[in-house]
């Protein structure tokens, strides 16, 4: 469970290096659109236990709640090819009382082209009727330490791969 430390310092920000597999490619040898999804939760669910010592299925049996999606916007700059190695990036970019949005994002080995990024929105609900509850205790803690909590209603997701594009080109 995620006990917060204020001597410790919390990376915004989970990094993964994957390959581009064979059986994720369309016939053009590109990253399938759908796959991307999987290549991005994967990533997360990978790094989030790694860099915080939380497991999400923890938060969910102490509270009886979980995140549940109901907005992808997904916008796709550069195709990632089978075989090519990647990195896979992903923040809690803000959070309010019962919502939270994940951004992901996908570049070469290099960090230097961007190729993908999501904006993943999720409703915090009870388990047992699906119903909006607020975060709260550990899970509340967990959002504070991790977030970069930006004004994201003043932004597109089109504004952010361009500051992402402009961060990569530094």
């Amino acid at each position: 469970m995620f006990e917060f430390d204020p001597e410790k310092h919390y990376p915004k920000e989970t990094e993964s290096r994957v390959v581009i597999r064979f059986q994720d490619c369309d016939p053009l040898q590109h990253l399938n659109n759908a796959k991307y999804f999987d290549y991005f939760f994967n990533a997360r669910e990978d790094q989030v236990p790694k860099l915080y010592g939380v497991e999400m299925i923890d938060f969910i049996r102490k509270y009886k709640a979980a995140w549940v999606v109901y907005n992808h916007n997904i916008s796709y700059v550069r195709p990632a090819r089978v075989g090519e190695w990647v990195r896979i990036m992903s923040r809690l970019l803000w959070y309010d009382h019962h919502s939270l949005v994940v951004e992901y994002y996908m570049t070469d080995d290099s960090k230097k082209e961007l190729k993908t990024v999501l904006w993943t929105t999720m409703r915090y609900v009870t388990v047992h009727d699906g119903k909006s509850t607020d975060h709260q205790g550990a899970v509340l803690d967990f959002l504070k330490a991790t977030s970069e909590n930006l004004d994201i209603k003043q932004m597109t997701i089109y504004d952010r791969v361009k500051m992402l594009k402009a961060r990569l080109t530094e």
